[in-house]
C-alpha cells in the first residue's frame, strides 16, 4: 500500500494496532464532538490564493522561541509511545531530529527523559509537565529536563481531572505489565491519574519560574481571557489546544479558538496550535490565522505504528511536502509572506 497522505497512516494504525491501543489513541471525551470538530473546522476555511508570484525558490523554515526548525510542524506531547512502537519515544526523538523539528516529550512517556535525550543528542526538545499533588515529583522532573538540555517547559493546563473517554472505560484501559511510566517510577502507582493536582492555578507559574530558567509555554488555552492571563503571568508561548478533544467535549475547535487568542496576545508571546492537522494545507491555514507553528499528536503515533522512526519521518515529510506545495500554490515563497489575507475564516 502506497502511503501518500496522513490518512493512509491512520488506516494502517487502525488495522494493525491492538484494539485497546487504537482505542486509547483515538479516544475523545464523551460524544467526541470536539475531537471531530478539530478536523471539520479546517475544512470550512477557504484560501484566497494569489497568482503570478515568483515561487521558484521556497523557504519553509521558521523559528520557535529563537530556535530554527525546518518547517512549522512539531510533535505534540502524547503519552505511551511504546503502545505504538517498541522503541517508543526514542524513535519519536530520532525522527524529530532527523526532520529538523521540535519534539515535546510527555510526562507520561514510556522511556525516561535520559533515554529520550540520549537517543537523539542535539535535537530540539521541550518537556511537557503535569503538576502532581506531590510537588517534589514535578520539581525533580523539571530540573532533570533542564539538566538534560531540554529547551522549553510546556505546562498542560487543561487536565485537572481526566476527561471521560468511553472506550477506555469499556476497555478498562491500563498499560500492559511490561510498560512503565518511566519518568514516574517509584513516585506512585502507574495510571492513577487522580494524583494530578486539581488545585493548580495561575500562581503556580511563578513557582515553576523559581525552579527553572527554561522558557514556559502554556498548553490548553482556548479563550481571550486566559490568553491575557498567560501573558500577564509571564509565559513565553501559548499552545492553543483542547487536548485533542479528550477533555471537555463541545468546546471550540482549536483553529477557531486560535483567532481569538492571537488577537488577545497582540504579538507579545508566540502562539502555536494543535488538534486536527491532517494536511499541509491545514498547516498553511493555521499560520495564516496567526500560529507560529503547529504540533501534531495522533498523526505522529500513526507514523510510529507504521514503521517506528522511519514511519514518523514519512508522516513529517508528507506534511512538509504538502505544506511547501500549498504555500507555492497560494503564492507564498516564504513563511514570512503568510498572513490573514490568504484565508476566508471559518463560519462558526
Amino acid at each position: 500500500m502506497a502511503m501518500v497522505c496522513v490518512s493512509d497512516f491512520e488506516a494502517y494504525a487502525k488495522k494493525y494496532l491492538p484494539k485497546i491501543a487504537w482505542d486509547y489513541f483515538a479516544a475523545g471525551a464523551d460524544d467526541c464532538t470536539t475531537r471531530d470538530e478539530n478536523i471539520l473546522a479546517y475544512k470550512r476555511i477557504r484560501f484566497r490564493p494569489r497568482m503570478l508570484r515568483d515561487v521558484s525558490v521556497m523557504d519553509i523554515r521558521t523559528k520557535i522561541l529563537g530556535s530554527e526548525i525546518s518547517f512549522p510542524v512539531g510533535i505534540a506531547p502524547t503519552g505511551f509511545h511504546q503502545l505504538a512502537w517498541p522503541d517508543g519515544e526514542k524513535s519519536t526523538a530520532r525522527a524529530a531530529r532527523a526532520m529538523g523539528t521540535c519534539y515535546i516529550a510527555s510526562t507520561y512517556s514510556t522511556c525516561t527523559l535520559e533515554e529520550i535525550s540520549a537517543a537523539a543528542p542535539g535535537g530540539l526538545r521541550w518537556f511537557q509537565l503535569y503538576i502532581h499533588r506531590n510537588r517534589a515529583v514535578s520539581q525533580q522532573l523539571v530540573q532533570r529536563a533542564e539538566a538534560l538540555g531540554f529547551q522549553g517547559l510546556v505546562l498542560t493546563a487543561d487536565l485537572p481531572y481526566t476527561g471521560k473517554r468511553r472506550d477506555d472505560v469499556r476497555n478498562s484501559f491500563r498499560l500492559p505489565p511490561h510498560m512503565k511510566l518511566k519518568n514516574l517510577e517509584g513516585a506512585f502507582e502507574v495510571c492513577k491519574m487522580s494524583l494530578l493536582d486539581p488545585s493548580v492555578t495561575w500562581n503556580d507559574i511563578y513557582w515553576l519560574r523559581s525552579l527553572t530558567r527554561l522558557p514556559i509555554i502554556i498548553k490548553g488555552i482556548l479563550t481571550r481571557e486566559d490568553a491575557e492571563l498567560a501573558v500577564k503571568h509571564g509565559v513565553q508561548g501559548i499552545i492553543v489546544s483542547n487536548h485533542g478533544g479528550r477533555q471537555l467535549d463541545e468546546g471550540p475547535a482549536t483553529i477557531d479558538a486560535l483567532v481569538e487568542v492571537v488577537e488577545a496576545v497582540q504579538g507579545r508571546v508566540e502562539v502555536y496550535v494543535d488538534g486536527g492537522i491532517r494536511k499541509g494545507s491545514d498547516v498553511l491555514k493555521a499560520l495564516a490565522l496567526g500560529a507560529k507553528c503547529v504540533f501534531i499528536g495522533r498523526p505522529a503515533l500513526w507514523g510510529l505504528a507504521y514503521k517506528g522512526e522511519e514511519g514518523l519521518q514519512n508522516v513529517l515529510r508528507i506534511l512538509q511536502d504538502e505544506f511547501r506545495l500549498s504555500m507555492a500554490l497560494a503564492g507564498c515563497a516564504s513563511v514570512s509572506e503568510i498572513g490573514p489575507h490568504l484565508v476566508q475564516p471559518s463560519k462558526l
